[in-house]
């Protein structure tokens, strides 16, 4: 078996617009999932068990339930009630929702992790509650949470191969459509591998700045 630099170079337009579209379902995924996960923890706190209840049944069976299977039943069960999205839209809010229960238990240790005393300090000033949760808590909670955020943006990239059973060609989709219709594989995977290593290394290298900059 011997490297093929011209299949590498045949690949190189699958490459980009797989890549294109893993970077659109990381990156509005990550979105969905910090604030989905932000909004479940804040209504989990909420006093009346009618909120907190349905909240937390949702959230289970969310975290408990395989992406694959979420996938599966977003895209061709709901059709059947009427409800239709497009391959994409449906794989960024499965990716999403799918995380948002697994973020939100980070938003909660992070929040707990606040000092009571800041609590405290926020009451005797009088602070509205609103403002007490912009203000005080939520920036010391989340400057706490961001490095486990970000193991959770890699996790998130190494799932969105799953879009394949969806149709979305993402850059494991795109190798394999390359793959099927040239019969060449050694090449188109060998780069994704690379591309999907050096993606969460960058990724890390962010995140780990960003982490630096909020300790300040």
């Amino acid at each position: 078996m011997t490297w093929d630099w011209n299949a590498v170079g045949d690949f190189m337009p699958y490459f980009r617009q797989g890549l294109l579209v893993t970077v659109q379902v990381l990156a509005l995924g990550s979105l969905l999932s910090f604030t989905l996960g932000l909004v479940w923890t804040l209504l989990m706190r909420v006093p009346s068990r009618w909120v907190r209840w349905p909240v937390g049944v949702v959230t289970e069976f969310v975290r408990n339930t395989p992406l694959l299977v979420q996938l599966f039943f977003l895209f061709y069960v709901l059709p059947e009630w009427g409800l239709t999205f497009s391959a994409l839209a449906t794989g960024v809010f499965a990716i999403g929702l799918h995380y948002s229960t697994y973020t939100m238990q980070v938003y909660r240790a992070g929040i707990e992790a606040v000092p009571v005393g800041q609590w405290e300090a926020a009451t005797a000033l009088n602070l509205p509650r609103r403002r007490t949760w912009t203000a005080v808590i939520l920036p010391q909670a989340i400057r706490r949470v961001v490095p486990a955020l970000g193991n959770y943006v890699i996790s998130m990239l190494k799932d969105t191969p799953l879009l394949m059973v969806i149709t979305v060609l993402e850059m494991l989709g795109r190798a394999r459509l390359f793959s099927q219709q040239h019969f060449q594989f050694t090449e188109p995977l060998t780069v994704i591998g690379v591309a999907f290593v050096l993606i969460s290394y960058l990724a890390s290298l962010l995140l780990r700045a960003l982490e630096r900059r909020l300790v300040r």
